[in-house]
This record gives C-alpha cells, structure tokens and sequence, in this order.
C-alpha cells in the first residue's frame, strides 16, 4: 500500500469519528465524505469489468455496502434545536463504519502481505477474471456506503424538520430521530 492509500483509507475511516460527537449536520457534513470518495474513486476506478463473474463479486460487495450505509444512517442520531440539526453517530453506526470502510483496507493489506495467492486461486475457482474487479468491487462498496448513509440522513433529517402544528401556547417538544445505541 502507498502512502496516499494509507491516507485516504485512515480518512475514510475516521470520518464517522468526527461525528461521534455532535455536531451541526450541513453541507460540510455531506460534501466531505463524498469528496473523499469522489478521490478515491478518481484514483482507483478506472474500469468496472464485466467477463466472467466480475459483476456477481461487484454487486455482492455493492449490496454490502448498501447494507452497512443505509443502517449506519438509521443508528445516527439526528435532531433539530434552535432551527439546525445536528448529528451525532451511535456505536452501531461507526462501528458498521469501520467494518465497511476497513474492510477494503484490511483485504489490500492481506492481500500485499500473502493473501495474493489465496486471492487468485478463489478467482479462478469463481470465474472472477482480473484484479480489476476486485478494485472496482471495493471502491463501489465504498461508494455504495457513502452514499447510501448520507442519503438515509438526509431523508430522516427532512423528517425531523416538519414539525407539527402546534395550537397557540403549546410548548414544542425537542424533535429528534434518535437510534444511537
């Protein structure tokens, strides 16, 4: 792994620990992520193979993401005070975080440190037919949970902000989507 792998993995990794405390959920806290991925992408996905069983690995290992995003977007607190929302990630959704995001950097290391050898022979065995689609299987996980977990916040911070109607002299009650766990 080079440097700007471990780089970029790390920061992946630690972007759900920055939301670990609260704080105020805005453009910021969707555009990193998904600039980190934008990069990693631009980076590594140069081709998405389609021969053999490429596609089977690359759709099992999307839908994996897809799992891990749109949960760890259900187990992130989210809830609305003085006209903001702000976030804040339970231990379930970084620890699905970590799993999704260090699993990519946990095969590469495997795999630069012996694991190549067991790599090829389950390739060969399932028709998966480049390394390339290895790559492109983690990168679109990666993707997938970036997306997926940002898109599952979005649409429960909308809930949050529709506040019912209260009649005159009610007292609001704090709105929150609360899942931290």
């Amino acid at each position: 792994m080079t440097t700007t792998d471990w780089i970029t993995d790390i920061a992946l990794v630690l972007v759900v620990f920055r939301q670990l405390r609260e704080g105020r959920l805005d453009l910021r806290s969707y555009l990193v992520p998904l600039g980190i991925v934008a990069f990693v992408a631009s980076q590594y996905l140069h081709t998405v193979p389609s021969a053999g069983n490429d596609l089977v690995l690359i759709g099992a290992l999307v839908a994996a993401g897809a799992a891990l995003g749109v949960a760890g977007g259900v187990y992130t607190r989210i809830r609305g005070a003085d006209g903001h929302l702000f976030i804040k990630a339970g231990a379930v959704s970084a620890v699905l975080w970590v799993l999704g995001m260090g699993a990519r950097m946990g095969f590469q290391v495997w795999v630069d440190h012996g694991g190549a050898d067991d790599v090829g022979r389950f390739s060969a065995t399932h028709d998966i037919t480049t390394g390339e689609a290895w790559v492109a299987a983690f990168v679109l996980m990666a993707l997938t949970e970036v997306v997926t977990r940002l898109a599952t916040i979005f649409v429960r911070s909308r809930l949050v902000t529709r506040e019912p109607q209260l009649p005159a002299g009610s007292q609001p009650a704090v709105t929150a989507l609360d899942r931290t766990v």
